[in-house]
């Protein structure tokens, strides 16, 4: 998380809102030599203190994962380079403007007889959004085809022990100059939905 306060001021509650309906992040967990890294959609519950993931079976962290482990889930949104022209006052420099939610927790494999249930409930929420299309369910699929399959991934819970984010929107600037970027972001910015990130910049999250 970057170290200046004036980034995050965004509340537990927007930082977890934003992990929430983001659900898809990089999963790290400590190892020898170097820490494991995965990509992973994910289910964070209703209170932010319980997210649901899954891994395929011959993921490295399944085989390190034995006992409860720490990790760290990494969630990224919006983001855009900034030209320090933008802020339309001398002495800038360039920047790249973003926002990041990290969460922390103890990492456990469940019991494999768990894993259609985690199906399930990661599929019920991420078909909700594709309505009015009817939902897929794993019932669809012939029974022995959706027992194989569960047999090729591990379900995994994370109880949620911290929450930090980053908001990097040019609040340590004063307001024109950021209401000024964020104009010049939305027409010239690159990045990841930089229209996104230009909008934020003209009305940031308060604590």
């Amino acid at each position: 998380m970057h170290p200046n306060p004036a980034f995050r001021t965004a509340s537990d509650r927007d930082n977890l809102a934003f992990a929430r309906d983001r659900a898809f992040g990089v999963l790290s967990v400590n190892a020898d030599p170097a820490p494991l890294i995965s990509h992973i959609p994910y289910r964070l519950s209703d209170d932010g203190g319980t997210l649901t993931l899954h891994l395929v079976r011959s993921n490295p962290i399944v085989r390190i994962v034995s006992e409860p482990k720490q990790a760290v889930v990494a969630v990224s949104g919006a983001d855009s380079y900034v030209s320090p022209d933008w802020y339309e006052m001398p002495d800038q420099v360039p920047t790249w403007n973003y926002v990041a939610v990290h969460l922390r927790g103890l990492l456990e494999m469940r019991p494999q007889e768990e894993m259609r249930a985690v199906l399930d409930h990661l599929t019920e929420f991420f078909e909700a959004r594709l309505a009015p299309k009817p939902p897929w369910r794993a019932d669809k699929m012939p029974g022995e085809l959706i027992d194989r399959l569960m047999r090729m991934v591990v379900p995994f819970r994370m109880q949620v022990q911290s929450v930090d984010g980053t908001w990097k929107l040019a609040q340590n600037k004063p307001d024109a100059a950021r209401i000024a970027a964020s104009g010049h972001v939305a027409r010239h910015g690159f990045g990841l939905e930089a229209q996104v990130i230009a909008a934020l910049m003209a009305d940031p999250p308060s604590s």
